[in-house]
């Protein structure tokens, strides 16, 4: 049976977009909503290399990289004029490419830059109400419009309106009922109507979103992730919710409804991850999921169906990576 995809195209499988080159091609008749999107993953058809962004322990505490496809990793861009204030602990760029933020350690805990091909513009103002304390975590919404930061001291997330022209709004007012622990994690949900915070004993908390801000925190999954939350990704299509944490089973995935929240957890995976998870992901497509975690091999990954959840675990890669994983991103 034939399904209409995004790109209004009919058929059995979606249409994936073969970005980020030049010579990519995205079949079909797309919404900005969709082009957004896909721009987020890496695989928009642009018409420049891509850019590639690690926020690291050490100054200038952000490095970034024009990443081609056919030659790899191109010239280091110049570092910042105004560097950030300390250790980079998470790091995002805006869908449309034309700003990138960093979270760190000490005050003013979030940096923010205009970004273009020249590489990084004039540091953005500080907002004017910064987030409490150290900043683990930063993301942009899909539609470019404002900004999250977890961190590690109450309110343990902090939201701004975002304009690239002027930078960061007036801080959104806190939540009514906040997280109860620090914020290690937090992502929008592709849709724009929700936003979570993986964090720790707490483990996760959602909310619904607009431009107004959090609505009413959902209520809790039934069943809670088991231990401390360390990272959070909803699928591409915003109706799943996957949480990365200490405890087995490592990674826990929800059914996610913007009206309803969490829905019952899906079943474990039936092979599990071996150690702490410190990061999740969906595939663009959503498709797979994969986990980082702390012992061997470091990298999990199952297929994914919202139908029926984690599918049989993937064969481990022959090169594992060298040590605790911290982090996992698709493209």
């Amino acid at each position: 049976m034939s399904n209409r995809w995004p790109g209004g195209i009919i058929r059995k499988t979606p249409v994936t977009p073969t970005g980020p080159i030049q010579t990519g091609a995205a079949s079909g008749v797309w919404s900005l909503a969709d082009a957004a999107y896909w721009t987020k993953q890496g695989l928009w058809p642009t018409q420049g290399v891509a850019s590639i962004a690690v926020a690291h322990t050490t100054t200038p505490f952000v490095s970034v990289y024009p990443l081609s496809s056919s030659t790899g990793f191109g010239t280091k861009f110049t570092n910042p004029a105004t560097l950030p204030a300390s250790t980079g602990n998470g790091v995002a760029f805006t869908t449309a490419g034309d700003a990138i933020a960093v979270a760190h350690t000490t005050t003013p805990f979030i940096t923010a830059y205009p970004w273009s091909g020249s590489g990084f513009g004039t540091k953005y103002t500080n907002p004017a109400t910064l987030p409490a304390s150290t900043g683990n975590d930063v993301t942009f919404s899909l539609a470019g419009d404002a900004i999250a930061v977890a961190h590690a001291v109450s309110p343990f997330i902090t939201a701004y309106p975002w304009n690239v022209s002027t930078g960061f709004g007036t801080k959104y007012t806190n939540p009514a009922t906040l997280p109860s622990s620090a914020g290690q994690g937090v992502d929008f949900s592709p849709a724009g109507d929700a936003v979570a915070l993986a964090s720790l004993t707490s483990r996760i908390t959602a909310y619904p979103w607009s431009g107004s801000g959090f609505g009413t925190k959902y209520a809790d999954p039934a069943t809670m992730p088991t231990g401390d939350g360390r990272s959070v990704a909803f699928s591409p299509a915003s109706n799943a919710i996957a949480v990365a944490h200490d405890t087995t089973p490592f990674i826990t995935a929800y059914p996610w409804n913007a009206s309803t929240g969490f829905g019952t957890k899906f079943t474990n995976p039936a092979t599990l991850p071996t150690g702490n998870g410190n990061g999740v992901a969906f595939t663009p497509a959503g498709d797979a999921i994969a986990i980082a975690h702390a012992t061997t091999p470091f990298i999990t990954a199952y297929p994914w169906s919202v139908g029926s959840g984690f599918g049989t675990k993937y064969t481990n890669p022959t090169t594992l990576p060298a040590s605790t994983g911290n982090g996992v991103a698709f493209v």
